[in-house]
Protein backbone atom coordinates (compact mmCIF):
# COMPACT_ATOMS: atom_id res chain seq x y z
CA UNK A 1 0.00 0.00 0.00
CA UNK A 2 1.34 3.45 -0.92
CA UNK A 3 2.30 5.81 1.88
CA UNK A 4 0.18 8.95 2.15
CA UNK A 5 1.05 12.34 3.60
CA UNK A 6 -1.08 11.43 6.62
CA UNK A 7 1.15 8.39 7.22
CA UNK A 8 4.28 10.53 7.03
CA UNK A 9 2.76 13.23 9.28
CA UNK A 10 1.95 10.60 11.91
CA UNK A 11 5.49 9.20 11.80
CA UNK A 12 6.99 12.71 12.08
CA UNK A 13 4.82 13.43 15.14
CA UNK A 14 5.83 10.15 16.77
CA UNK A 15 9.53 10.69 16.13
CA UNK A 16 9.39 14.26 17.40
CA UNK A 17 7.69 13.19 20.64
CA UNK A 18 10.48 10.69 21.26
CA UNK A 19 13.37 12.96 20.23
CA UNK A 20 15.93 14.31 22.67
CA UNK A 21 16.06 18.13 22.39
CA UNK A 22 19.13 19.23 20.47
CA UNK A 23 19.81 15.80 19.07
CA UNK A 24 20.92 15.71 15.44
CA UNK A 25 18.72 13.99 12.84
CA UNK A 26 18.66 10.21 13.04
CA UNK A 27 20.58 8.55 10.23
CA UNK A 28 17.69 6.12 9.78
CA UNK A 29 14.89 8.67 10.03
CA UNK A 30 11.94 6.55 8.85
CA UNK A 31 9.66 9.31 7.46
CA UNK A 32 12.48 10.04 4.99
CA UNK A 33 12.36 6.60 3.37
CA UNK A 34 15.66 6.94 1.53
CA UNK A 35 17.59 6.87 4.82
CA UNK A 36 16.42 3.35 5.57
CA UNK A 37 18.40 2.06 2.59
CA UNK A 38 21.31 4.51 2.56
CA UNK A 39 22.23 5.20 6.19
CA UNK A 40 25.54 3.82 7.55
CA UNK A 41 25.10 0.43 9.21
CA UNK A 42 28.73 -0.34 10.08
CA UNK A 43 30.87 1.12 12.89
CA UNK A 44 32.60 4.39 12.14
CA UNK A 45 36.18 4.15 10.87
CA UNK A 46 38.64 6.15 12.95
CA UNK A 47 40.99 8.46 11.06
CA UNK A 48 44.32 7.79 12.74
CA UNK A 49 46.20 10.44 10.80
CA UNK A 50 44.07 13.59 10.34
CA UNK A 51 46.77 15.23 8.24
CA UNK A 52 46.56 12.38 5.72
CA UNK A 53 42.87 13.14 5.24
CA UNK A 54 43.76 16.73 4.38
CA UNK A 55 46.45 15.67 1.90
CA UNK A 56 44.11 13.38 -0.05
CA UNK A 57 41.12 15.75 -0.11
CA UNK A 58 40.00 17.93 -3.04
CA UNK A 59 41.98 21.07 -3.78
CA UNK A 60 41.20 24.29 -5.63
CA UNK A 61 42.76 27.66 -6.28
CA UNK A 62 41.65 31.19 -7.03
CA UNK A 63 42.24 30.63 -10.76
CA UNK A 64 39.61 27.85 -10.77
CA UNK A 65 36.75 30.24 -9.96
CA UNK A 66 35.75 32.90 -12.47
CA UNK A 67 33.88 36.16 -11.98
CA UNK A 68 30.71 34.68 -13.57
CA UNK A 69 30.58 31.48 -11.54
CA UNK A 70 28.46 33.03 -8.79
CA UNK A 71 25.90 34.54 -11.18
CA UNK A 72 23.65 31.73 -12.38
CA UNK A 73 21.64 34.17 -14.50
CA UNK A 74 24.56 34.97 -16.85
CA UNK A 75 25.90 31.52 -17.67
CA UNK A 76 24.00 31.15 -20.97
CA UNK A 77 23.16 33.21 -24.03
CA UNK A 78 19.73 34.20 -22.76
CA UNK A 79 18.22 35.15 -19.41
CA UNK A 80 16.55 32.39 -17.37
CA UNK A 81 12.88 32.54 -16.43
CA UNK A 82 11.78 33.04 -12.86
CA UNK A 83 12.14 35.28 -9.82
CA UNK A 84 15.69 36.64 -9.73
CA UNK A 85 17.22 36.65 -6.24
CA UNK A 86 20.47 37.61 -4.53
CA UNK A 87 21.65 35.29 -1.75
CA UNK A 88 24.27 36.82 0.52
CA UNK A 89 25.79 35.72 3.79
CA UNK A 90 28.84 35.28 5.94
CA UNK A 91 30.73 32.09 6.74
CA UNK A 92 32.30 31.98 10.21
CA UNK A 93 33.67 29.53 12.74
CA UNK A 94 32.25 28.97 16.23
CA UNK A 95 33.99 32.07 17.55
CA UNK A 96 32.58 34.36 14.86
CA UNK A 97 35.86 34.56 12.98
CA UNK A 98 35.50 34.77 9.17
CA UNK A 99 36.39 31.75 7.04
CA UNK A 100 38.33 33.46 4.24
CA UNK A 101 39.06 32.30 0.71
CA UNK A 102 37.04 29.10 0.95
CA UNK A 103 35.04 27.47 -1.80
CA UNK A 104 31.24 27.68 -1.62
CA UNK A 105 29.25 25.69 -4.20
CA UNK A 106 25.50 25.62 -4.83
CA UNK A 107 23.11 23.57 -6.94
CA UNK A 108 19.35 23.84 -7.27
CA UNK A 109 16.19 23.19 -9.26
CA UNK A 110 14.89 25.76 -11.74
CA UNK A 111 11.76 27.88 -11.31
CA UNK A 112 9.53 24.97 -12.38
CA UNK A 113 11.05 22.71 -9.74
CA UNK A 114 13.13 20.57 -12.08
CA UNK A 115 16.83 19.73 -11.97
CA UNK A 116 19.02 19.43 -15.04
CA UNK A 117 19.57 15.75 -14.32
CA UNK A 118 18.78 12.71 -16.44
CA UNK A 119 16.91 11.01 -13.59
CA UNK A 120 14.66 14.01 -12.94
CA UNK A 121 11.82 13.19 -15.30
CA UNK A 122 8.72 14.69 -13.73
CA UNK A 123 6.60 16.73 -16.17
CA UNK A 124 8.02 20.22 -15.64
CA UNK A 125 9.90 22.25 -18.24
CA UNK A 126 13.66 22.61 -18.38
CA UNK A 127 15.06 26.10 -18.93
CA UNK A 128 17.74 26.19 -21.68
CA UNK A 129 19.21 29.28 -20.00
CA UNK A 130 19.51 27.86 -16.49
CA UNK A 131 21.83 25.07 -15.38
CA UNK A 132 21.41 25.52 -11.63
CA UNK A 133 25.03 25.31 -10.44
CA UNK A 134 27.40 27.99 -9.17
CA UNK A 135 30.41 28.62 -6.96
CA UNK A 136 32.43 31.40 -5.37
CA UNK A 137 35.18 32.06 -2.84
CA UNK A 138 34.49 33.75 0.48
CA UNK A 139 35.97 37.23 0.90
CA UNK A 140 38.18 38.62 3.65
CA UNK A 141 35.16 38.98 5.94
CA UNK A 142 33.93 35.47 5.11
CA UNK A 143 31.17 36.85 2.88
CA UNK A 144 29.71 35.17 -0.20
CA UNK A 145 27.14 36.25 -2.80
CA UNK A 146 25.12 34.39 -5.42
CA UNK A 147 22.71 35.76 -8.02
CA UNK A 148 20.26 33.11 -9.12
CA UNK A 149 16.60 32.21 -9.70
CA UNK A 150 14.35 31.22 -6.82
CA UNK A 151 13.77 27.47 -7.26
CA UNK A 152 10.33 25.92 -7.35
CA UNK A 153 9.02 23.07 -5.21
CA UNK A 154 9.36 19.63 -6.77
CA UNK A 155 7.81 16.17 -6.29
CA UNK A 156 10.26 13.60 -4.96
CA UNK A 157 8.21 10.40 -4.60
CA UNK A 158 8.99 9.68 -0.96
CA UNK A 159 5.26 9.10 -0.60
CA UNK A 160 2.04 9.99 -2.44
CA UNK A 161 1.90 13.72 -3.18
CA UNK A 162 5.33 14.38 -1.66
CA UNK A 163 6.74 17.85 -2.45
CA UNK A 164 10.04 19.35 -1.30
CA UNK A 165 10.00 22.98 -0.16
CA UNK A 166 12.00 25.36 -2.36
CA UNK A 167 15.65 25.13 -1.37
CA UNK A 168 19.23 25.62 -2.52
CA UNK A 169 21.93 23.03 -1.80
CA UNK A 170 25.19 24.37 -0.35
CA UNK A 171 28.61 22.76 -0.18
CA UNK A 172 31.44 24.36 1.81
CA UNK A 173 35.01 23.16 2.20
CA UNK A 174 36.10 25.24 5.20
CA UNK A 175 39.64 25.34 6.56
CA UNK A 176 39.87 21.62 7.36
CA UNK A 177 38.06 18.32 6.87
CA UNK A 178 36.20 18.83 10.16
CA UNK A 179 34.59 21.96 8.66
CA UNK A 180 33.33 20.22 5.51
CA UNK A 181 29.61 20.94 5.15
CA UNK A 182 26.82 19.94 2.78
CA UNK A 183 23.44 21.41 3.65
CA UNK A 184 20.31 23.15 2.33
CA UNK A 185 18.98 26.68 2.57
CA UNK A 186 15.21 27.24 2.65
CA UNK A 187 13.02 30.30 2.07
CA UNK A 188 10.87 31.99 4.73
CA UNK A 189 7.15 31.30 4.97
CA UNK A 190 7.11 28.17 2.80
CA UNK A 191 3.81 26.30 3.39
CA UNK A 192 5.51 22.95 2.68
CA UNK A 193 7.74 23.06 5.79
CA UNK A 194 5.42 20.97 8.01
CA UNK A 195 5.04 18.28 5.35
CA UNK A 196 8.71 17.74 4.53
CA UNK A 197 10.35 14.82 6.40
CA UNK A 198 13.86 15.98 5.47
CA UNK A 199 13.46 19.37 7.15
CA UNK A 200 11.39 17.89 9.99
CA UNK A 201 14.14 15.38 10.74
CA UNK A 202 15.82 18.34 12.51
CA UNK A 203 13.72 18.16 15.67
CA UNK A 204 15.25 21.20 17.41
CA UNK A 205 13.13 24.22 16.44
CA UNK A 206 16.00 26.71 16.71
CA UNK A 207 18.31 24.56 14.62
CA UNK A 208 15.59 24.16 11.98
CA UNK A 209 15.11 27.93 11.82
CA UNK A 210 18.83 28.36 11.14
CA UNK A 211 18.27 26.57 7.84
CA UNK A 212 15.82 29.26 6.69
CA UNK A 213 17.16 32.40 5.02
CA UNK A 214 15.82 35.83 5.98
CA UNK A 215 14.44 38.28 3.47
CA UNK A 216 16.54 41.45 3.72
CA UNK A 217 15.25 44.44 1.80
CA UNK A 218 18.62 46.19 1.75
CA UNK A 219 20.00 43.25 -0.25
CA UNK A 220 17.31 43.65 -2.89
CA UNK A 221 18.46 45.41 -6.05
CA UNK A 222 15.97 47.89 -7.56
CA UNK A 223 14.26 46.46 -10.66
CA UNK A 224 16.60 43.46 -10.57
CA UNK A 225 16.38 41.00 -7.65
CA UNK A 226 15.02 40.30 -4.17
CA UNK A 227 17.59 39.78 -1.43
CA UNK A 228 18.03 37.00 1.13
CA UNK A 229 20.63 36.68 3.87
CA UNK A 230 21.86 33.30 5.11
CA UNK A 231 24.82 33.14 7.46
CA UNK A 232 26.65 29.85 8.00
CA UNK A 233 28.59 28.66 11.06
CA UNK A 234 30.91 25.78 10.25
CA UNK A 235 31.49 24.34 13.73
CA UNK A 236 30.54 24.59 17.37
CA UNK A 237 27.17 24.62 19.18
CA UNK A 238 25.67 27.19 16.77
CA UNK A 239 26.77 25.32 13.64
CA UNK A 240 24.46 25.18 10.65
CA UNK A 241 22.86 21.73 10.47
CA UNK A 242 23.81 19.37 7.67
CA UNK A 243 21.76 16.92 5.68
CA UNK A 244 22.92 14.07 7.94
CA UNK A 245 23.52 15.71 11.30
CA UNK A 246 26.76 17.48 12.21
Amino acid sequence: MSLTQADIDREITERRAAAVPGDHPARDYAPYRGTLLRHPSQPLVAVEDPEAAELTGPVFGVTDVTALDNDLTRQHLGAPLGERITVHGRVTDRHGRPIRGQLVEIWQANVSGRYLHQRDDHPAPLDPNFTGVGRCLTGDDGEYTFITIKPGAYPWRNHVNAWRPAHIHFSLFGMAFTQRLVTQMYFPGDPLFPYDPILQSVTDDRARQRLVAAYEHDLSVPEWSLGYRWDIVLDGPAATWTEEGR
